[in-house]
């Protein structure tokens, strides 16, 4: 991105930067950056802001030691917004809390959690994981549970029981996922397969 193409003049030399875990996607804070912070943030890769009380360049961080390490920024539509990605090395908010919005920064539980989760355990196991105890049988029992998951699933789907259904929708994607990351794969290899597919 080239400093150009940001329209500081619009809001006498700001613009405003919503800033964001790279990781879990919460919105940790709102800032604003000048071309100067802007510049900085770039070279270092250390989030800088402009900070409108102290009149000067301020680095989130500098005085706790909670940097914000840059990933990416992105330019809004008018030109004239950031939103600005980042790895939070400790709590946000002046007050302690994760954010300034007083919410907890934590990844939101879903299949990208539960696979990032699952690979975690794969490269670093740790002791009466059922995780790992099922890696450590091998391809054959897990290829076999995944099936065995598959049959369960059917079974319940022709009853009219909702939780059970759901229960066994749920072993099936869990042990799909384990699956995948014992054959070296992730979610993303099938989604690619799905797209090359959907555009047929």
């Amino acid at each position: 991105m080239n400093t150009p193409t940001i329209d500081f003049a619009k809001n006498n030399g700001l613009v405003p930067c919503i800033v964001q875990d790279a990781s879990t996607q919460v919105v940790l804070m709102l800032g604003y950056m000048n071309e100067a912070a802007y510049v900085k943030t770039l070279q270092e890769k250390i989030v800088t802001f402009y900070s409108r009380s102290k009149e000067r360049l301020w680095t989130k961080g500098e005085s706790s030691g909670n940097f914000l390490e840059l990933v990416d920024i992105r330019i809004d539509c008018d030109q004239d917004t950031l939103l600005v990605k980042v790895n939070p090395k400790g709590p946000v908010c002046h007050t302690g809390q994760d954010t300034c919005f007083n919410e907890k920064n934590q990844q939101r539980w879903n299949i990208q959690a539960l696979e990032q989760l699952i690979q975690t355990r794969k490269t670093t196991p740790v002791e009466n994981s059922y995780t790992n105890k099922l890696l450590n049988a091998g391809i054959n029992k897990v290829a076999q549970k995944v099936g065995e998951e598959a049959v369960e699933l059917v079974i319940e789907s022709k009853d009219d029981n909702a939780a059970l259904f759901l229960g066994e929708a749920a072993d099936l994607l869990y042990h799909y996922l384990v699956l995948l990351a014992a054959k070296n794969f992730t979610l993303a290899d099938v989604e690619k397969i799905l797209a090359e597919r959907h555009s047929k």
